[in-house]
C-alpha cells in the first residue's frame, strides 16, 4: 500500500465523480470516495476492485469535516495522499434576479468556498508526497466567459480557476501541481434537476434546447488523468469548452455580441 498512489475525489458519489474513480482504478491507484450521499458512494464503491477503496462523508461546506476526512483517507490509503480531486458541485441558472438567497449561498458555498476549504486541509498532505502531487479542481466552460441565466454558476467557476491559477504560483515551491478540468455540459444526474425553484424545467431539456452538445463522462475522467499525470493548467474538455477558449482569448468581443443575441432569443441554457 504504501508504494500504491492515492487520490481522494470528492462528489464521489455519481457523475464526474464516479467517473473519476473508475478510470483511476484501472490505473491501480487507491481511491477515496468523499460524498454528503453515502449511498451514491457504495453504488461508486460497487464498481471498483476490492481492497482499492474507502468511504468518507463530507459536507465540502464544513471545515472540519474535511480534516476528518483527509485524516482518514491518509490513515486507509497507508498514509500518503497523492492527489485531490476537488469535484463536488451543484449547478444553478436562472436570471440573477430570480434566485432566492438560499440558492446564491448555497451554490458559492459548494463551488467556490469548499473548494478552496478543500486546496486548503489537502495542502499538508500533498506537501508531504511532493514532488509528483496534485490538486486538480472541477472548473468549467462556464469559467471562461459569463453567460446569462448563469450568473452565480459563472460567478462560482470563475472563482475556482482564479483559485487554480493562484495555487499553482503559491505551491509550485512545494513541488505540488495544481491544475483544473474545464467540461462543458455533460450528461450527469445533476442536469435531471430544474435550473432553479422557481422553474419546473430539467437543465438538460434547456440545454437540448439551446443547441449545445453534452460531453461523455468519461471524456472528462479522461482528462482528469492527464490533468494529473500531465503539465497543463487548465484543461478544457468537450467541443463547446474548446471552442470557448479559444474565443474567449482570441475573439471575447465576438462572445460577447454572440451571448447577448442568444440570450434575446431566449436561448440561455439555463436561463
Amino acid at each position: 500500500m504504501a508504494d500504491t498512489k492515492s487520490i481522494l475525489i470528492t462528489g464521489g458519489g455519481s457523475g464526474i465523480g464516479r467517473a473519476i474513480a473508475q478510470r483511476f482504478a484501472r490505473e491501480g491507484w487507491f481511491i477515496g470516495l468523499a460524498d454528503i450521499n453515502s449511498a451514491g458512494m457504495e453504488e461508486t464503491a460497487a464498481l471498483l476492485p476490492e481492497g482499492q477503496w474507502s468511504t468518507h462523508k463530507l459536507d465540502v461546506r464544513e471545515p472540519e469535516q474535511w480534516d476528518a476526512a483527509l485524516a482518514g483517507f491518509a490513515k486507509a490509503a497507508g498514509g500518503r495522499i497523492d492527489a485531490l480531486a476537488n469535484n463536488a458541485g451543484v449547478p444553478l441558472g436562472g436570471d440573477l434576479s430570480e434566485l432566492t438567497t438560499e440558492e446564491i449561498d448555497r451554490t458559492l458555498a459548494i463551488n467556490l468556498t469548499g473548494v478552496i476549504y478543500g486546496a486548503r486541509a489537502a495542502y499538508p498532505h500533498l506537501k508531504a508526497t511532493a514532488p509528483g502531487s496534485c490538486l486538480v479542481n472541477t472548473c468549467s466552460a462556464a469559467g471562461l466567459y459569463g453567460q446569462a441565466g448563469m450568473t452565480v454558476y459563472c460567478a462560482s467557476k470563475f472563482g475556482v480557476r482564479a483559485l487554480t491559477e493562484s495555487l499553482d504560483i503559491e505551491w509550485a515551491a512545494d513541488g505540488i501541481r495544481v491544475t483544473d478540468v474545464m467540461p462543458s455540459f455533460i450528461d450527469t444526474p445533476l442536469l435531471a434537476q430544474s435550473s432553479h425553484t422557481s422553474s419546473n424545467v430539467p437543465i438538460r431539456d434547456r440545454v437540448a434546447a439551446a443547441g449545445l452538445e453534452f460531453t461523455p463522462v468519461e471524456d472528462v475522467a479522461e482528462t482528469f488523468w492527464r490533468a494529473v499525470t500531465g503539465e497543463k493548467l487548465h484543461n478544457a474538455v468537450g467541443k463547446t469548452a474548446r471552442k470557448l477558449a479559444t474565443a474567449a482569448r482570441w475573439m471575447p468581443s465576438y462572445i460577447r455580441r454572440k451571448s447577448r443575441e442568444l440570450a434575446k432569443a431566449g436561448l440561455k441554457p439555463m436561463g
